[in-house]
């Protein structure tokens, strides 16, 4: 067992062993244990965390006890943002309740986004995650994971957006990033045709078994599901309660302050209406019909969109600017 994983089940609370069960107050559902914040779930304890996702999923997101590793600056802009006198600004249930977001959100983000955590849908967002958990709902991805997409990739890293809808609700699925899994798992449907229509735009590409995406993210393709959280096994279960609201505010900032411009992938119809009001002189919006088996025939396969996300970009900043999508 590695020392990540040691730490990981140390650190993980122990739901249901109780005789009587007691009331827990707010900061215990999204208090982590550590102050250090992970990029991404590491490679080598992916195996072992995939056999334990089952049993520690629910606990580690009830407590907020996430997997954590050193911070990595990424050319961070914050604007002048004041992490701490933010804090110290929330009240205190306001501050139970953003203690994930504090904790595990990267700094840009938190900056950009920091007035909207405070706004009632939000909050109430949040409480009804705290319900869930408190109900032994089993919530993915996990704690750590929720917003992994903004650690991979900052804001002043963003050169390529792709809307997704709702996590994966199986185990050893959702990590964060829209489309992505985690590795051993199989790339589901969707992931597997968005590798052939990759491979229609660049006939060297390899298409591998697995499908995690953190290089893409690493490079600056945002991968951001509309939903970030989900009940297992219970496809859009968490739909209408904020987080369309919140990912909604996150593509304006982006479509806002990246002046220079980026390139919006919308597939199907709900991720078409989150690009209509995107200023299409700045950016580059692409639509085309969602990967699902059940629509990719009708035009995904042949959009060309991964070509012409780096013609776009290559045009605008340079070569520097390309997409390697080799996995």
């Amino acid at each position: 067992m590695s020392a990540e994983i040691a730490k990981r089940k140390a650190s993980a609370p122990a739901l249901g062993g109780d005789t009587v069960k007691k009331t827990r107050p707010l900061t215990h559902f999204f208090t982590p244990k550590s102050a250090a914040i992970s990029t991404e779930i590491t490679k080598a304890a992916f195996k072992e965390i995939t056999a334990t996702n089952d049993k520690e999923s629910d606990a580690e997101f009830a407590s907020g006890s996430v997997t954590l590793q050193s911070k990595v600056q990424l050319g961070i802009t914050t604007s002048g943002f004041d992490k701490q006198k933010w804090i110290a600004s929330l009240i205190p249930e306001q501050r139970d309740l953003l203690q994930l977001e504090i904790s595990t959100m990267d700094e840009s983000w938190l900056a950009a986004l920091s007035s909207e955590m405070t706004k009632p849908y939000f909050l109430t967002l949040k409480r009804f995650l705290v319900q869930e958990h408190r109900s032994n709902q089993k919530i993915l991805p996990l704690a750590a994971d929720v917003y992994s997409w903004s650690r991979l990739t900052p804001l002043d890293k963003v050169k390529v957006v792709v809307i997704g809808q709702d996590p994966y609700h199986n185990f050893n699925q959702a990590h964060g990033l829209a489309f992505s899994v985690i590795p051993p798992t199989p790339a589901p449907p969707s992931l597997r045709n968005i590798f052939i229509a990759l491979k229609n735009d660049y006939p060297e590409f390899e298409i591998p078994k697995a499908g995690l995406l953190t290089k893409w993210a690493e490079q600056g393709v945002l991968l951001l599901n509309t939903c970030l959280t989900v009940r297992a096994h219970n496809a859009n279960s968490h739909a209408g309660k904020g987080w369309e609201q919140f990912t909604e505010k996150v593509i304006s900032i982006i479509a806002e302050r990246r002046k220079t411009g980026v390139v919006f992938l919308a597939w199907g119809n709900p991720a078409g209406k989150r690009v209509d009001k995107i200023s299409k002189s700045v950016h580059n919006v692409l639509r085309s019909v969602h990967p699902s088996p059940l629509s990719a025939s009708r035009g995904f396969f042949d959009c060309g969109h991964f070509k012409k996300t780096n013609e776009w970009l290559k045009e605008r900043y340079g070569e520097d600017a390309l997409i390697d999508w080799r996995l």
